[in-house]
């Protein structure tokens, strides 16, 4: 466990690019009032709205508060809500310059309603995306690529973090794929439907069902799992496959032919999975900059993700909270 606490220690200040679909998380809080004359619907009196960052945008956050130095790359609109994400980011110090704006489409968000009275239970009763489904242009993408040129020398490592939104298109793919093999910089993507589009990168993160719909079948045991992760790690041609499971922890594939099944640290207080998935790849690549071997990198990111599932909704983890949880289990 000591090694863990070394790791996370040598994690700080360690320089990140993570480019991918930033999303502004919207939630709308609303008091339940009465009930419509025109519908049957409720009628909410707005009560407050927060935005937080999600998407590529929470990958940045928690890049940011396990310790790292993050540069950040991607599209946003010309709107308040990308005049929002930028205040969150800097207020984490990040760098935000390469967030690209793009007038001719919106900062992507999800608003979320959220209802409830004082004799209520608040609940999420509908969500409402909004986002460009055009591709980039071909002066957005030229800026974008300009960005990626730019701070691809400085960092340490690279964060993918792809929503299904466009921003990292197939120049960017290269670009970063064939950079990143040059310099030997550690690098994964979180691919939600199009990992197959990233071939030849460092290392791949996939939860159990997309790695499922991958393979085009369903994962009922573990030895099903186990065939899909290798087809996954040959077919891409990549170092290692890192599938989070839920409440089976995590398991590794490696190149060499290793493979390690990870279990979850805690599992007494689970809340919330969202953003659980952001957290575990910054935690594993950060790990893996400091030159950490992947089978530990993922004991750090299991337990920095057994941290963001205690919290509810998108959330952080911090260097001082991981730490801390490492050292509780180092006394246990």
């Amino acid at each position: 466990m000591q090694e863990l606490i070394d790791i996370t220690n040598n994690m700080q200040g360690k320089k990140i690019l993570v480019i991918g679909d930033a999303v502004a998380d919207v939630y709308v809080d609303g008091r339940i009032s009465r009930i419509s004359r025109e519908a049957p619907v409720l009628i909410l009196e707005k009560a407050g709205e927060k935005v937080v960052a999600g998407g590529a945008a929470n990958v940045v956050a928690n890049a940011a508060t396990l310790g790292a130095e993050v540069y950040a790359i991607g599209v946003i609109g010309d709107d308040h809500y990308a005049d929002s994400l930028q205040s969150i980011l800097k207020n984490l110090r990040v760098h935000t310059e390469g967030l690209v704006r793009d007038k001719s489409r919106p900062t992507i968000s999800k608003t979320r309603i959220i209802a409830g009275g004082r004799a209520t239970v608040s609940q999420q009763i509908v969500r409402i995306d909004n986002e460009s489904k055009a591709p980039l242009g071909k002066e957005v993408e030229a800026e974008l690529l300009s960005q990626i040129e730019s701070i691809l020398p400085t960092v340490d490592g690279i964060i993918m973090s792809d929503y299904g939104s466009g921003t990292i298109t197939e120049n960017a793919r290269q670009l970063i794929t064939n950079c990143a093999a040059k310099k030997n910089l550690p690098n994964i993507v979180d691919s939600r439907y199009n990992i197959g589009d990233f071939a030849g990168v460092g290392y791949v993160k996939q939860n159990d069902s997309e790695l499922g719909y991958f393979v085009g079948r369903q994962l009922n045991d573990l030895d099903d799992l186990i065939c899909a992760g290798e087809t996954l790690l040959t077919k891409l041609n990549v170092d290692g496959v890192l599938i989070t499971r839920g409440e089976m922890g995590m398991s590794l594939f490696e190149r060499n032919g290793a493979t390690h099944h990870i279990p979850v640290s805690d599992m007494s207080e689970v809340y919330d999975v969202s953003g659980a998935g952001d957290t575990c790849v910054v935690a594993f690549l950060l790990a893996l900059t400091t030159g950490a071997q992947p089978v530990l990198a993922a004991k750090i990111a299991n337990f920095a993700a057994g941290i963001a599932v205690r919290k509810l909704g998108t959330s952080t983890v911090s260097a001082t909270e991981l730490i801390l949880t490492l050292e509780r289990a180092k006394s246990t």
